[in-house]
């Protein structure tokens, strides 16, 4: 009994000097974890062109250069578009406003009237100030973002060490994976090494699927709400895609998004029942479709557990935090259903002593 809260007593220790070296760490680290989010995902393709008897140094540089060359130019195709949507996006906003005022100034007219709330020019007027406000403050902060040192600094480190990084951790994925497990404990390295392997089912199903989810979900959008004639189409079926790696959540805030702006852009109803037709199809192809067949049914990560591990991560550790957020989510899920199981077959929970 010693022996075992000694042992526990260790492990939650080590876990709290991680997370002080991660919290003190985090902007250094980001080219590493990026480095070993690649890593991992590229695995299985290294693992295939070694069976194409290519030796595992020349498979990973095969299978990095095929990623950043699809990345590169992926990033080429799409940021002069996305560019040019979001600064026409800046443009007609104020255009925007003055729309949703004349379509929603009927309901705050029963209201004012009903409730005594201010007259409605009041509200367009304080509504446009920090309207305003915000998009200042948007600006000063993309401003600082771009030409900060720390940025450029960052942003530099994070193009120039993450591919080594992946490289090196892709060539000796197989020793690492040999060396620790060298360090495990005798007589419970069997048990270890099964949680580990459900660890890595659970964070390869999700985190590998939900990719490849987000990425025909962002293509499907962008593609049907330009085909609506949404002025800014494919800028709303990115966002959509990326945010669906946040379940329920990313859904509805690209649904809300492109519906809304469909409802200030069109005066008519058509395109906006055809936007809203495009967003519920999608929905239907990545509930009954994608996810089935991408991420699976063994992936047993709640979406609100998922929710809360990527607002955690983000509010701690900024950006690495979301990169660790779902492999840390997946590793406490795990090892908690095993902690269940242990005590449901324990003869605590069971009410009598062996």
């Amino acid at each position: 009994m010693i022996e075992g809260r000694s042992r526990t007593t260790i492990w939650i220790v080590a876990g709290i000097v991680a997370g002080i070296l991660i919290y003190l760490l985090r902007d250094v680290l980001l080219p590493f974890v990026a480095g070993f989010a690649v890593a991992y995902m590229l695995d299985p393709a290294v693992r295939h062109l070694m069976r194409l008897r290519l030796p595992r140094g020349a498979a990973s540089a095969v299978a990095l250069a095929l990623f950043f060359l699809a990345a590169v130019s992926l990033l080429l195709m799409t940021l002069p578009i996305l560019q040019s949507q979001i600064a026409t996006f800046a443009q007609r906003l104020p255009s925007y406003v003055e729309r949703l005022r004349t379509l929603v100034e009927p309901l705050f007219q029963v209201l004012r009237d009903r409730a005594g709330i201010p007259d409605v020019s009041d509200l367009s007027t304080l509504a446009g100030k920090h309207a305003a406000q915000a998009l200042g403050w948007f600006g000063t902060v993309i401003a600082g973002l771009v030409s900060g040192g720390a940025a450029i600094v960052g942003t530099l480190s994070l193009l120039l060490i993450t591919p080594v990084v992946a490289f090196y951790l892709l060539r000796d994925w197989h020793k690492v994976v040999e060396r620790i497990d060298l360090w495990l404990p005798r007589t419970e390295a069997e048990t270890i090494r099964a949680q580990l392997r459900e660890i890595d089912q659970t964070l390869a199903g999700f985190a590998r699927g939900q990719a490849l989810v987000c990425f025909v979900l962002a293509l499907y959008y962008a593609i049907g709400l330009t085909l609506c004639g949404l002025d800014f189409g494919i800028l709303v079926g990115v966002f959509t895609g990326i945010a669906s790696f946040i379940p329920v959540v990313g859904a509805l805030a690209g649904g809300v998004l492109s519906i809304g702006l469909a409802l200030i852009q069109f005066p008519t109803w058509g395109p906006v029942v055809a936007a809203a037709v495009v967003f519920g199809l999608g929905q239907v192809l990545e509930g009954q479709f994608l996810t089935p067949r991408l991420v699976g049914d063994r992936v047993r990560l709640h979406p609100v557990w998922i929710i809360f591990a990527l607002m955690t991560g983000g509010t701690l550790f900024g950006f690495v935090g979301l990169l660790l957020a779902v492999p840390v989510a997946a590793a406490v899920g795990v090892l908690a259903r095993f902690a269940v199981a242990r005590y449901l077959g324990s003869p605590f929970y069971r009410g009598h002593h062996e």
